[in-house]
């Protein structure tokens, strides 16, 4: 519960919520996921496995992920479930319900959310309320970075279990697909984002503005409920940057990324970014926000920018000047996802958790 549901779309919890599902169902488990209404046209019963409950959600900005977790909540009480899994500590107020009725739940923490720009006054309260609430229920907790894991040991001395997002190792299959954008493979920077100012679309677009070079931007996502931010980004009319909005298709995306010359990651808040380890596990030249989030993930396989468009310009001019080093980079990339960012020992992780605690979840082989 908490999530946008699956099929998985944009997100690390959606993409979690889908990896972890097919896997458990593999191993002989029951699993099911909540869904929002209104963001898919098509109610599928269930997927691979997984069955789907797809309930309503208020839409309205703060309002839509609390609405719906309330109402899969309410669902979910009255079932016989041996957990109840919920993600974003946003919907920690919540968990009242299940913990009065004795509900094993677990809680999957969200990154920073407070400091994202677009909560501001009560919004950002309500965040910094709910994170200091999640710490109190009583629950287990899990964080999708280490550095996170070490936030919440120093502000609330409190041992939250470190389960780190996975990534799929791939290769291209159909390069052209990206014909119908008019791309061609290693010609074009990529950036896969939500275009919010914490993950810095926009100055991906100021950046590559100032370049000299052929190539193109390709700006791949949106955002729900439009902004003063997102209109800044839409009014730059340089013919090499491409908006081709949300893409869905995981083969299209798959293209799109082992095809790139680089990807800028930008995201600034949060934990172990999703995006960022499918850019990893595609074999990309990554060009990343410095912050210690990205850091902890990419480590010395990339190159990083300050929040600053001198800065990102600086290393978007590197890597178009040191083709010949880019490959090294590729490899050691891939190699980080390989060791650590593995979607079944993710999964068993969870399982260990499950294990510990609640007594029915024994291993199916």
């Amino acid at each position: 519960m908490g999530t946008r549901g699956i099929p998985a779309r944009y997100g690390g919890f959606e993409t979690c919520a889908q990896e972890l599902g097919l896997r458990l169902v593999k191993q002989g488990h029951e699993v099911s996921v909540y869904c929002r209404t209104g963001y898919y046209d098509e109610k599928l019963p269930e997927y691979k496995g997984v069955k789907l409950i797809h309930l309503p959600e208020c839409k309205i900005k703060f309002l839509d992920t609390l609405s719906h977790t309330w109402l899969s909540l309410v669902h979910g009480v009255g079932k016989k479930y041996d957990v109840i899994l919920v993600f974003n500590y946003a919907n920690s107020p919540l968990l009242v319900l299940p913990k009065l009725l004795r509900k094993n739940v677990i809680l999957h923490l969200d990154g920073l959310e407070w400091r994202r720009e677009k909560w501001k006054g009560l919004g950002k309260m309500y965040f910094q309320f709910a994170e200091w609430l999640s710490m109190r229920l009583g629950t287990d907790l899990i964080a999708d970075s280490k550095c996170l894991v070490r936030y919440y040991k120093d502000k609330y001395q409190k041992r939250v279990h470190f389960i780190p997002y996975g990534a799929d190792l791939q290769v291209s299959q159909r390069p052209e697909t990206l014909d119908q954008w008019g791309l061609k493979p290693g010609e074009y920077f990529l950036q896969i984002t939500r275009f919010e100012p914490e993950n810095n679309p926009l100055l991906s677009i100021q950046a590559f503005e100032k370049t000299d070079t052929d190539k193109s931007l390709v700006l791949v996502g949106g955002v729900q409920y439009r902004s003063v931010y997102t209109q800044e980004i839409y009014a730059h009319k340089d013919s090499r940057i491409k908006r081709p909005g949300f893409i869905y298709d995981p083969a299209v995306l798959r293209e799109l990324l082992c095809n790139c010359y680089a990807y800028i990651h930008g995201n600034e808040v949060g934990g172990t970014n999703p995006s960022l380890l499918q850019a990893m596990a595609s074999g990309c030249f990554v060009i990343c926000r410095d912050v210690a989030f990205n850091r902890e993930v990419l480590q010395d396989a990339g190159i990083y920018f300050k929040k600053d468009k001198g800065s990102l310009l600086s290393q978007l001019n590197w890597a178009l000047d040191h083709d010949h080093q880019i490959k090294e980079k590729q490899e050691q990339a891939r190699n980080i996802i390989k060791r650590h960012y593995d979607w079944d020992s993710v999964v068993g992780k969870y399982l260990e958790i499950f294990n510990r605690r609640y007594s029915p979840f024994t291993t199916h082989h």
